[in-house]
């Protein structure tokens, strides 16, 4: 946990800041997508790869928000090289004309950081797909797929790793007894907004595994990998009257700051050390063990296959 402050293999801990984990990289040579990135940790990652000379996109549902962000990024680092564009991760229809735009742009893509998530009571998404599932996981595997041949030429002619960064959740602990609801994902009857949230992040770190293996086949440059950013006080929640206020009552006893909480991300996204490693789930910017269920190479099979299904419907 991240107040005994005790440094992993990597030399960093659950209280090293974003900054810290990144001091002295030059990412200058890099480009990158940050979805989520006008709220929460998504600011603080943004702002940090910026600061280390990345160009970011920052994909966000809310443009006016997002460009207010890159305003203070600006005053606070006015060489910042920062873009804002629109992607609601709820709808396809927006994932796509996203993605269009972004290869009609002829930007590189060395970093895709899929950092949006939310939990909420049930609701079904413009696409008829519980919220949770489509706006955690099956957006950004949808978006992820679409950018995959960019981020493919962008490592074969830049000659530099590229990296897949899914921002899953120890949250993938607790999910329904099954796992993947595969016959019931849309099903009310028999729905938690927690366990749903589970099963969203679970996918999450399930489709960074499948990636990774599939990435490994093709023998491209190009990692995949998970995380859990760490208990932070965030808007995640504030669908949850009661868990927001327990969460801002006691949070500043036991949960990490934002800078704190967007630390594991840069590491993945840019640290020396994380070169070559795929497949893999961090915390507190270190290797770390997700659930079994979160290893099962079947059940990543499986979840690859039926999300095809849903993002290309008959």
């Amino acid at each position: 946990m991240w107040f005994f402050g005790s440094k992993g293999p990597s030399g960093f801990s659950s209280s090293s800041t974003a900054e810290e984990v990144t001091q002295g990289i030059d990412g200058s040579a890099l480009t990158a997508i940050v979805t989520g990135a006008s709220s929460g940790i998504g600011v603080e990652t943004t702002r940090v790869l910026a600061l280390r000379g990345v160009l970011v996109v920052m994909a966000v549902r809310n443009v006016d928000a997002g460009r207010n962000v890159k305003e203070a990024i600006l005053k606070e680092i006015p060489g910042a090289k920062i873009d804002v564009m629109e992607l609601d991760l709820s709808s396809m229809a927006s994932i796509r004309k996203f993605a269009s735009q972004y290869q009609s742009s002829n930007l590189p893509l060395n970093l895709l950081i899929n950092n949006a998530g939310v939990v909420t009571p049930f609701m079904l998404s413009h696409d008829g797909i519980e919220l949770q599932f489509a706006t955690n996981y099956l957006g950004p595997f949808l978006l992820t797929d679409l950018l995959s041949e960019t981020m493919k030429k962008t490592a074969r002619e830049s000659n530099i790793e590229g990296r897949i960064v899914n921002v899953s959740s120890i949250g993938h602990r607790f999910t329904y007894s099954e796992g993947i609801r595969f016959n019931k994902i849309n099903d009310e009857s028999g729905y938690s907004s927690w366990y749903a949230y589970g099963q969203s992040k679970l996918a999450t770190i399930l489709h960074a595994k499948e990636l990774s293996r599939r990435l490994k086949e093709d023998g491209v440059e190009i990692t995949a990998n998970s995380l859990h950013p760490g208990g932070i006080p965030t808007n995640i929640v504030h669908h949850d009257r009661f868990m927001n206020g327990f969460l801002h009552l006691i949070g500043k006893y036991f949960l990490k700051s934002i800078p704190q909480g967007a630390a594991t991300t840069c590491y993945v996204a840019l640290h020396p050390q994380v070169k070559g490693v795929s497949g893999e789930f961090f915390m507190d910017s270190n290797i770390s063990n997700p659930s079994s269920m979160a290893n099962d190479v079947d059940l990543a099979k499986k979840l690859w296959d039926f999300s095809f299904t849903l993002i290309n419907p008959k």
